[in-house]
């Protein structure tokens, strides 16, 4: 039988056409920033694209008779950039709390689908979406996927594993509301947090996203520390790595960012109040980092603004993690932790994700480093270096173009004139 059936797919494969080659398309470069990890900017160069792909490299500006060509000779071309920590389905503004009870979850992948274009025109081709409803996101992933939607390629975790009571469960509400909101991926002990990994991988989750500590903007008083506990964080990263997925976590408080980077986690959110043995541990593991200082500017501002729409519970706690974030940043990078870029957008507005490189660079990086963590940082951290994070041969032809030099001055990535995702032109001039 199982010679009948190889006989069967042979014969099929000589009778079925080979996939033909789709057209070449030429970007001509002034300035290529290639690969980013080596730092090398070249001029006068032409990525040839084939398939949604980069094939070749080529000095020079050259072309084929009739071929798309793409005049970038003016511009800064580099990878296009990915944001490993965004909410694409929802933006913090003063009626939250009331689209959580009232907008369906096709309601809030219509919202996604409008800050999904909004954050691919910003020069964002790649994001990890760490937190949304798993219909609505998971539909929102499949149509920019198939071109349905204008949009990032999506990298989902869904639902947040949390503990009962935790940030990320549904806090605030009328006790029966409450009930009704409570995502199936809350969980206490060890066995129902392993039972709460599971339904995540088995519902779609690409990632596993986890709420090891309090956080910012759940509307109750339990404060930034550790809300799991030892056994329930080895349980979630036991069983995250066995369905091979990673497991990322907010954290803030130093015993929830300490006792998870012990439990095997591979990368904190936020990191507040990171210490030294925070860093060793980040060292040691090869963790990296996703700072998200956006956010901490962000709910700064709005908590000390007369125009403050955070509840008291809020309010207080932004004004403590706000202006801590860029010297943990500091700490961090000065120590040696790996940083990914990330910005927790849906906290402060979509499109406006590239204030996190001005952010960076005034946290201490370099300009170069900045970018990094938008490129080639960001695509090991989401283990996508084979398609994403540089415009070598192989790499998805994911690029973009701005007027000035971003190694130079990095606010100019606030100003992307022009998007291509796998090949396809969303945005030019």
């Amino acid at each position: 039988m199982k010679r009948l059936i190889q006989g069967v797919l042979l014969a099929a494969a000589l009778v079925l056409p080979a996939h033909a080659a789709g057209p070449l398309t030429f970007v001509q470069a002034g300035r290529l920033l290639a690969d980013p990890a080596t730092g090398k900017v070249e001029t006068a160069k032409t990525l040839v694209i084939q398939d949604g792909k980069v094939i070749r490299i080529a000095d020079g500006y050259v072309s084929d008779p009739g071929a798309q060509v793409v005049d970038l000779k003016s511009s800064f071309v580099l990878p296009g950039l990915i944001d490993s920590h965004v909410h694409l389905t929802n933006q913090q503004n003063p009626n939250s709390a009331l689209e959580e009870v009232t907008l369906s979850s096709a309601d809030q992948a219509m919202v996604g689908a409008r800050y999904a274009k909004r954050t691919l025109m910003a020069g964002f081709t790649t994001v990890a979406d760490l937190g949304a409803d798993n219909q609505a996101i998971f539909a929102l992933r499949r149509a920019t996927a198939l071109g349905d939607v204008p949009g990032p390629r999506i990298i989902a975790a869904g639902s947040a594993i949390s503990v009962h009571g935790g940030h990320g469960d549904s806090n605030g509400f009328r006790e029966d509301i409450m009930h009704v909101l409570r995502p199936g991926s809350v969980c206490s002990g060890p066995d129902d947090c392993r039972r709460a990994v599971r339904e995540q991988v088995w519902l779609g989750a690409d990632i596993i996203k986890i709420t090891a500590t309090g956080g910012v903007l759940s509307n109750t008083a339990a404060g930034l520390a550790q809300q799991f506990s030892d056994d329930e964080l080895a349980a979630i990263v036991d069983t995250a790595h066995r369905m091979g997925r990673r497991v990322t976590a907010h954290a803030h408080g130093t015993d929830g960012i300490n006792a998870f980077l012990k439990a095997g986690g591979d990368s904190i959110e936020h990191g507040t109040y990171l210490d030294k043995d925070s860093i060793a541990l980040f060292k040691k593991s090869g963790a990296y980092l996703i700072p998200t200082l956006m956010a901490g500017d962000y709910v700064a501002r709005i908590a000390s603004s007369p125009g403050n729409f955070f509840t008291p519970a809020q309010t207080a706690k932004a004004l403590e993690v706000g202006p801590k974030m860029l010297d943990m940043a500091r700490r961090a990078h000065d120590g040696g932790v790996k940083i990914a870029f990330g910005t927790d957008t849906g906290v402060s507005a979509h499109g406006d994700n590239a204030y996190e490189f001005v952010l960076l660079v005034k946290a201490g990086l370099t300009p170069l480093e900045a970018v990094q963590a938008a490129t080639v940082n960001a695509a090991d951290h989401l283990q996508i270096a084979a398609q994403a994070g540089a415009l070598t041969p192989g790499h998805n032809a994911d690029l973009i173009a701005v007027a000035g030099d971003p190694l130079s001055d990095v606010s100019t990535l606030q100003k992307v004139g022009f998007v291509m995702k796998g090949g396809t032109v969303f945005k030019q001039p």
